[in-house]
């Protein structure tokens, strides 16, 4: 009820005053493509709150063959895991990247974060204390002039099966009281960082929700409580919504500034790896397709849209990317993971391994990338740093010459016309 009287509220806020401020409603996606009077020009902290065995191989293969996400990563490491866990998080992400980020071009830095670094469930291994590397990244961010962007990364009861979720395997999001918990885990992170909206552009509510287990009826309906959640603490920060691999424009008329709904961004991923009719395009297909997704697809939403995650990657040969001990689509050894040899080379290890063709395919495609994605509001790279994926590896590709310095600079020109 209270959620619903919010709703009404908000849609008169056009005629009312709050502490002597006026509100209105802006019209975002018709008359800006911009958030925080910017496009966003960003890059993911992946791996460094919430952690994942193809970013950082090593941690989970020091925990034993079992650990295969953050949940039986915590669980393996038993009481050590505090201890280790901190020392990644002080380690992974440091200022000085905030600044190579910066002196890169960039204006974002979007940081997953999972429910459990906000609240505790009875009898999960979880270890909280990522809240204070969140304090400290939002310093680094006000030092160096990028903005933040919060993403809740994993749900209770996981809301899509991967490792990324926190813990992978049943979808049992949307069941028993973990929407509830959810709130419960945004209400935290809105309380401490929503009034810090000069930095905060924006908290995601959920990361990558994955039907048809999800119901989309019910997470619309979560949508509208997060979005209350979240602007109960300050009426300036953005929140984000996934598009829950939809067609973003099937979002059009949701949440939009006419039902008295505004700072609503809409974040859509786009990745051309994990399907085989993908992985057996070239490069020329690769580039048509982000061109048409760009012009087709991004031009056409309502909404304020982001390209939440998107990479350099035409395979997916990086180590665990489909999950510890699962193999790779492109030789044909995923799930089993008994490889063909077609990935032992390939794409692993670092951007100064690729060859001289990997290299202009893979500028080539994110010169494309970065051309389509001027059609919504912005983009953010997955990711900033890894252990060994070079296509996935913003620090390498921009040190290795195959993203491009400065970020309009293209040695080819043209691809999307």
């Amino acid at each position: 009820m209270a959620s619903r009287l919010l709703r009404i509220l908000l849609a008169v806020l056009p005629f009312l005053s709050f502490a002597g401020r006026a509100y209105a409603t802006p019209e975002f996606r018709l008359t800006s493509r911009s958030i925080a009077n910017l496009p966003v020009h960003g890059v993911n902290l992946g791996g460094w709150l919430v952690l994942e065995p193809w970013i950082t191989p090593s941690v989970f293969e020091q925990a034993g063959e079992g650990a295969v996400d953050e949940y039986t990563l915590s669980q393996n490491l038993g009481g050590n895991a505090k201890r280790r866990l901190s020392q990644h998080w002080n380690s992974f992400i440091t200022e000085a990247d905030f600044v190579r980020i910066k002196a890169a071009g960039l204006n974002h830095v979007r940081i997953p974060i999972g429910y459990w670094a906000a609240i505790t469930i009875e009898g999960e291994p979880y270890v909280d204390g990522q809240l204070e590397y969140i304090d400290k990244a939002i310093g680094w961010a006000r030092n160096t002039g990028l903005k933040v962007i919060i993403d809740l990364h994993g749900a209770p009861g996981s809301q899509n099966g991967f490792d990324n979720s926190g813990r992978r395997g049943p979808i049992q999001w949307q069941t028993g009281n973990t929407v509830h918990q959810t709130i419960s885990a945004i209400r935290v992170l809105a309380k401490r960082y929503a009034p810090q909206s000069d930095i905060v552009t924006a908290i995601e509510a959920l990361n990558e929700p994955l039907p048809p287990t999800i119901n989309i009826p019910q997470l619309k309906k979560f949508y509208y409580d997060a979005w209350g959640t979240i602007r109960d603490s300050d009426r300036e920060t953005g929140v984000i919504i996934s598009d829950a691999f939809q067609d973003p424009t099937s979002w059009n008329g949701f949440m939009d500034s006419n039902a008295g709904v505004n700072h609503v961004v809409l974040d859509t991923h786009h990745y051309q790896v994990f399907d085989h009719g993908l992985l057996a395009m070239g490069v020329d297909e690769h580039v048509s397709t982000a061109c048409a997704f760009g012009r087709d697809t991004l031009a056409h939403v309502d909404k304020w849209v982001i390209v939440g995650e998107w990479t350099g990657a035409m395979t997916d040969c990086a180590k665990y990317l489909n999950g510890r001990g699962r193999g790779a689509r492109f030789d044909q050894s995923f799930p089993s993971g008994d490889s063909n040899g077609a990935c032992a080379r390939k794409f692993s290890g670092g951007v100064a391994g690729l060859s001289e063709d990997e290299k202009r395919d893979t500028r080539r495609f994110i010169e494309a990338q970065l051309d389509a994605y001027k059609h919504g509001s912005g983009w953010v790279f997955w990711t900033w740093k890894t252990e060994g994926a070079p296509e996935w590896d913003l620090k390498q590709l921009i040190d290795g010459g195959v993203f491009p310095q400065p970020l309009d600079n293209r040695q080819y020109p043209g691809q999307c016309g």
